[in-house]
């Protein structure tokens, strides 16, 4: 998982930062004296922060984020489609099914399978909804098992427990229902019976990343001590994950050892042994029924077929593995495209491609050597996003379509996002409007605009603008400019009715920069900003900050940038680094600590992405980009807003805990501090708490860059 356990590693010796670092008492995420300390500050920024304009708009917000008129998202499982919901009667949710012809209805009958408010009432605990996954039901039979995930604080840590969706009630662990206790791991089908299971199983079972290293046999009425060991990974790399493709026809045990972020090796049980795929590390794999498809993270060359960064490529599994390398090219990117994902149905495979961060959608047919044809779904500066509805079934359509139906989401900053089914087919129906979100503000008002800001190094680095039609370019806008800029994650164009009442109603311009770091341009786009290159990140985004006033939408003081996770890196080194170009910076759940990330949470995993500051030469450039370690007296920083959350098992809290306790000591101010005692990396663990960390910081950008109390 990218950064976007309360568990400390003690260091066995300090290094002379780590010596002068007078905050690392406040790593015990959950010591009391830290969480008095979280408290004061709590406390502080809600007296500065809580007025009865701030307590409209999070009102305004919150009826965006609990209406009743929302796509409500769902899973086919057999003849039912599973939905989970929340609402304000249902601040946890509701997990529940209908049919077909009631969802495509106004107002669908929705049967109730789980409660997880009720759940938790009933229980004592504050279960916050991770998902399920379903036993895939043998002969025809009605999906009736699946594992129910459920965190007890937000964090990535769950249970798993069996449960019969006929009943509706988990599976009594006494008759030999499975349970697996809370921890960061995975649990899945094997068959009716038995489970893989990675998880916690003791010392000596974590990578140093915090992730199972083991994967083991568990059977029905088996205790966890007693699952067998079944695959194993070194403990410095990232996760050991195992799973059964239960496809019929295609039954097989797949397993992979995550080495990191960006390299793999994936295995296939055959005669009772794990037998490697001989294909590079750094080139992921996925396997659906007779095909394998290789995606590279970099120019490659296998059995003398060349293959690309970023490019796709497919071949029948069982050739492979007797000696051929005859692969088919699905995908060849080209400077202004780029593969994001891909979907199979049961006769085509649908790729969902960027092109200038705008979506083209391509069907192509395994049929035909992968010939492709575009799919007429996404107008320009839009984003379009396409899985497969049930690429089993046999007449799962409104039309009848044979297994190769989609759905497709469809949305914009100014657009509404819309749900539609149709089929991929030759010659099939149009596809059907299913549903669309209401829309929450008058988009009417404003435009989108693509621009292009130059890097140092001359790199054009998109961004995209939304503001009023009647935009005078003065310099006098108030600007929210928001980026990531990592682990090939790519920022697209997204309707949000948050942002529309928090920001765009109040005379403000949303900008959000698509920088290096990201997927927007595929692997090449990514690995032009890793490690020792971060720096071209933070360079595109201050490119695309000044590219802003230089055409005169903003000035310094109207200028606030906004980020989380990877993304409050990001604007950590904005503070520090570029606090000429910002009036004010919001930072969120953020790494700020180079120098210690790795022995927090689950910072072991993200060396791929930024370097091993145990390694002399690369904490040379580590501490190039590391805010905690670049703050300097005597510099007129912007006001900030730092905030996170104490179940953060990701990230952590403690990264940003310290860099306020320095900044408060070094007297920078304003400063506020807020810290979600729940919720995990996203802070929330329900439509209250997201309303709440959704607000405050677009009512402290706007005080901020508008002259209001702090």
């Amino acid at each position: 998982m990218t950064p976007d356990e309360s568990q400390i590693t003690a260091p066995t010796a300090q290094s002379a930062d780590e010596q002068t670092d007078d905050n690392l008492w406040l790593e015990d995420s959950y010591g009391s004296e830290q969480l008095d300390w979280v408290r004061e500050r709590n406390a502080r920024t809600d007296g500065a922060l809580v007025n009865a304009e701030y307590r409209a708009l999070e009102n305004r917000i919150l009826e965006v984020l609990d209406a009743k008129d929302r796509i409500p998202a769902v899973l086919k499982r057999g003849e039912h489609y599973y939905n989970y919901w929340t609402d304000e009667q249902h601040p946890r949710g509701l997990w529940r099914r209908t049919s077909w012809a009631s969802y495509q209805t106004a107002e669908p009958d929705w049967e109730t399978v789980l409660d997880v408010d009720a759940l938790g009432a009933a229980e004592g605990a504050q279960w916050v909804w991770h998902g399920a996954t379903f036993l895939r039901p043998a002969d025809g039979a009605a999906h009736r098992r699946c594992l129910v995930l459920l965190s007890p604080d937000g964090g990535d840590a769950h249970v798993h427990r069996e449960f019969d969706v006929v009943d509706k009630a988990f599976v009594d662990p006494a008759a030999g229902g499975f349970v697996i206790p809370v921890a960061k791991g995975q649990a899945t089908w094997q068959d009716a019976d038995t489970l893989f299971v990675a998880t916690d199983f003791g010392p000596g079972s974590l990578t140093s990343s915090s992730y199972p290293r083991t994967s083991r046999v568990l059977r029905r009425g088996q205790s966890l001590a007693g699952a067998e060991l079944d695959f194993e990974i070194p403990a410095e790399h990232m996760m050991a994950v195992v799973q059964h493709d239960s496809t019929p026809g295609f039954e097989r045990d797949v397993a992979v050892d995550v080495i990191d972020f960006f390299a793999s090796q994936s295995y296939l049980r055959r005669d009772g042994e794990w037998l490697a795929l001989d294909v590079p590390t750094d080139v992921s794999v996925d396997l659906h029924r007779q095909w394998m498809l290789l995606r590279p993270q970099s120019d490659t060359e296998i059995g003398g077929a060349a293959m690309a960064a970023g490019s796709l490529h497919a071949i029948d599994l069982e050739a492979f593995l007797a000696g051929s390398r005859d692969f088919s090219t699905v995908f060849e990117p080209d400077a202004a495209t780029a593969l994001q994902s891909w979907t199979w149905t049961k006769n085509y495979l649908v790729l969902e491609l960027l092109h200038d961060v705008s979506t083209k959608i391509m069907v192509t047919d395994p049929e035909r050597n992968f010939i492709g044809q575009e799919l007429d779904a996404c107008p320009p500066l839009h984003l379009a996003t396409v899985s497969a509805v049930d690429d089993d079934a046999d007449d799962d359509g409104p039309e009848g379509a044979i297994g190769d139906d989609v759905w497709l989401v469809v949305t914009g900053f100014l657009t509404p996002s819309t749900l539609l089914r149709g089929s991929v087919a030759p010659g099939a129906a149009a596809a059907l409007e299913i549903k669309s979100t209401p829309s929450f503000f008058n988009e009417s008002e404003y435009t989108v605009e693509q621009h292009f800001a130059v890097s140092a190094d001359g790199t054009k680095v998109p961004y995209f603008q939304v503001g009023p039609k009647s935009l005078h370019l003065d310099g006098g806008n108030s600007v929210y400019l928001s980026g990531y800029g990592g682990f090939e994650v790519s920022r697209t164009p997204a309707y949000s009715g948050v942002i529309g009442r928090g920001w765009l109603e109040r005379g403000g311009v949303y900008v959000l920069a698509n920088i290096r770091g990201g997927g927007e341009y595929g692997p090449s786009w990514h690995r032009a900003a890793l490690q020792e290159n971060r720096h071209k990140s933070y360079e595109d985004f201050a490119a695309v900050a000044r590219d802003l006033m230089a055409r005169g939408v903003t000035q310094r003081s109207k200028l606030g940038c906004d980020g989380r996770s990877n993304g409050g890196l990001l604007v950590g080194n904005m503070l520090t680094q570029y606090p000429e170009l910002f009036g004010a910076v919001s930072c969120g759940v953020p790494l700020l600590d180079m120098k210690r990330y790795t022995k927090l949470n689950a910072g072991f995993s993200w060396i791929a992405e930024y370097g091993d500051p145990e390694v002399p030469e690369q904490w040379e450039y580590l501490k190039t980009f590391s805010p905690y370690h670049l703050l300097r007296e005597g510099v007129d920083y912007p006001p900030t807003f730092i905030w996170t959350a104490t179940s953060d098992d990701r990230v952590g809290p403690v990264q940003a805990r310290k860099m306020a306790a320095r900044m408060e000591k070094m007297g920078i101010s304003p400063l506020w501090y807020y810290e979600s005692l729940e919720g995990g990396h996203s802070g929330a663990a329900d439509n209250k708490q997201a309303a709440r960390l959704q607000t405050a910081p677009l009512e402290f950008m706007w005080r901020a860059l508008n002259g209001g109390q702090l």
